[in-house]
């Protein structure tokens, strides 16, 4: 579905303000009358038989398409220049490389450029990506938004766009509602077939609540992963660890470091570090020093 944007080059004055005075987060105005339109679930990855030299063709366009931008010539004329060439995969790069340099509003106006082109097509994977943008930005009310606007275009939600979500409410100052809203979404996954949490979605979750010393929700959290069909990781072993050194508590962390090599998961640098800070933090340098010596040795 179209947004109805302004034709010219985005900026933060553009935008009328969200109601309930908020006047840091920007909103786009909803059409009145929706558009239905097919929608795929597919996200950006090289498809099988792609040569090398076409992804880093890509890169490239986007390279030139950002050196034009960042020397002053409107985001707008510098697509409808090479508008024969670019495609969702150049867009998705835009995406990535002006959220990098905190230009969102760009990424909204690369979004509206891309729903005026014929070979357009509502994506979960489009939104998904934006939604993590603005996560990143902190500009949540717009990921929100742009979730809604995903929903009224004819897409259905699926796993990776609540994942997206769920970061991006976790980018809130306020992380106690954030903890909250997060968990809100994470219940809901559960009760929809094609948006059962994943791995990702369990890891995301595992750190935001290590991060704020919530010892109860991470085992909780850690259990309910056994009783899913998804299959704990490194970055899971560590987020949980992190959350037992952060509370001092070391036979636990011993406990999942046990239980993380029992299934065949080799700890990483991370690991280590975790340990010898933890090990530190209660003066047991012994250990310390034997966690120092292993990882040196590998």
């Amino acid at each position: 579905m179209p947004l109805n944007l302004l034709p010219n080059s985005l900026h933060a004055s553009t935008f009328p303000p969200f109601p309930n005075n908020s006047t840091h987060h920007p909103c786009l105005p909803l059409q009145k009358q929706p558009l239905r339109v097919s929608c795929i679930s597919t996200r950006f990855r090289r498809k099988p038989g792609t040569r090398k030299s076409d992804n880093s063709e890509a890169h490239e366009t986007v390279r030139m398409l950002i050196r034009s931008f960042s020397d002053k010539e409107p985001l707008l004329k510098s697509l409808n220049k090479y508008v024969k060439i670019v495609r969702t995969e150049h867009c998705f790069l835009l995406f990535e490389e002006l959220g990098k340099s905190d230009k969102w509003l760009q990424c909204l106006e690369v979004f509206r450029w891309m729903q005026k082109q014929r070979w357009y097509v509502a994506d979960n994977g489009v939104y998904s990506k934006l939604i993590s943008v603005m996560g990143k930005k902190g500009q949540t009310r717009m990921a929100m938004w742009l979730f809604s606007e995903m929903r009224n275009s004819g897409c259905r939600p699926d796993t990776s766009v609540y994942n997206a979500l769920i970061s991006a409410h976790l980018n809130c100052k306020d992380k106690g509602k954030a903890l909250e809203k997060a968990l809100v979404y994470f219940n809901k996954m559960k009760g929809m077939e094609r948006c059962q949490p994943n791995i990702v979605t369990y890891n995301i979750l595992l750190r935001a609540f290590a991060q704020s010393r919530n010892v109860e929700k991470v085992n909780s959290l850690f259990k309910d992963l056994d009783e899913s069909i998804a299959s704990p990781d490194i970055y899971t072993y560590n987020g949980v660890m992190d959350a037992y050194g952060k509370n001092g508590m070391i036979r636990d962390m011993e406990s999942v470091l046990s239980r993380m090599k029992s299934n065949q998961c080799k700890p990483d640098t991370i690991t280590f570090n975790l340990l010898i800070d933890s090990y530190g933090k209660k003066q047991q340098f012994d250990k310390m020093e034997q966690e120092w010596f292993a990882h040196g040795s590998r």
